[in-house]
């Protein structure tokens, strides 16, 4: 089997290989020239692979910060784009009550009416979810949850090493 990429000695020109002194000397624990060349070449492609891998995770790591960036800032975006879809949908109910009822104080009173029965319909919403807090299988949660904090901080483990270096790294230091 040849490699068509390797460099050819003195084998291929027809001559024996030089023996090492071990060779020589018929030691069967010194290896064969040839082997530890293939030993280095796998070496120095294991390095290669490495290098690639390390300088794709940089760049892997630079482009999920970007991303973060720009999530936050489309994040801000479509808050903005909302409320200004909410207004535009409420203005155009307002016109269209008001050419229903033909008057527009009357159309701002019932968009008022509206807005109050959202917000009520909101609150009692969010009362529910605070009742659900409140049950015993949530309360159980939590405490377990402030249990096995309050452990890892006895304890000192505190936040991982690998948290502490990415958020000094996102700091700055």
């Amino acid at each position: 089997m040849r490699d068509s990429g390797r460099e050819e000695g003195p084998a291929a020109s027809g001559g024996e290989p030089p023996l090492s002194d071990g060779a020589a000397s018929g030691d069967p624990g010194v290896g064969d020239p040839g082997v530890l060349d293939e030993i280095g070449r796998a070496g120095r492609a294991a390095k290669r692979l490495f290098g690639a891998q390390l300088s794709w995770l940089v760049a892997e790591l630079g482009l999920a910060r970007s991303a973060v960036s720009w999530m936050l800032l489309a994040a801000l975006a479509a808050t903005v784009a909302g409320v200004g879809l909410g207004l535009t949908l409420m203005a155009l109910a307002g016109v269209l009550l008001a050419s229903w009822l033909h008057s527009w104080p009357w159309a701002l009173v019932v968009l008022g009416l509206l807005q109050a029965l959202f917000l009520w319909g909101m609150i009692v919403l969010f009362r529910r979810c605070m009742h659900w807090l409140t049950l015993p299988a949530s309360r159980r949660e939590w405490r377990e949850t402030i249990r096995q904090a309050m452990r890892r901080s006895e304890r000192g483990d505190g936040p991982r090493a690998s948290d502490q270096a990415g958020a000094e790294r996102e700091e700055g230091t």
